[in-house]
């Protein structure tokens, strides 16, 4: 029951979505939130207005938040920030999994079957294929390619 009114509560806030959206814990979306199709949430926060687009065949752990705007501090009218916010999109393309409790800066691309391990910050672009972690993000190690191209070719996604 819950899962159909997460569900229904992230189609109402994204600016687009494709099919196949399943929310099984409370997530909030951006209008600025454009989702791709087979995307799973089990609790997600993307706030701020900059664009944030995810790609097909998605999944979250719980407690992953996306945070698209700064706060003005560096030509702003006051110290230690003003009252306006920059904006920073973030990417995430196809075949990405996020481990629980992940945090994603703006200004972000997470590339193609990219791996996030529990508890990371990603402040830096990471490339395809990779497996990173920490705080910040760095990647440690990859995907077998071949075999993840495989299972591509093969349709074969979760």
């Amino acid at each position: 029951m819950l899962t159909f009114f997460y569900t229904a509560l992230v189609r109402r806030q994204c600016k687009s979505k494709g099919d196949g959206l399943k929310v099984n814990g409370y997530s909030r979306v951006s209008n600025a939130t454009v989702l791709g199709n087979n995307i799973h949430f089990n609790g997600m926060i993307i706030s701020g207005l900059g664009i944030v687009s995810i790609g097909d065949n998605f999944h979250s752990g719980k407690g992953c938040l996306m945070i698209s705007q700064i706060h003005n501090y560096d030509k702003g009218s006051m110290i230690p920030y003003d009252d306006t916010y920059i904006y920073k999109n973030i990417l995430i393309e196809d075949n990405v999994w996020l481990g629980d409790r992940v945090i994603i800066l703006g200004g972000v691309t997470i590339g193609e079957g990219a791996i996030i391990q529990a508890g990371s910050v990603v402040v830096n672009d990471i490339p395809k294929y990779s497996i990173a972690g920490g705080h910040p993000a760095k990647v440690f190690s990859h995907r077998d390619i071949e075999h993840y191209k495989d299972l591509k070719f093969k349709k074969n996604f979760n």
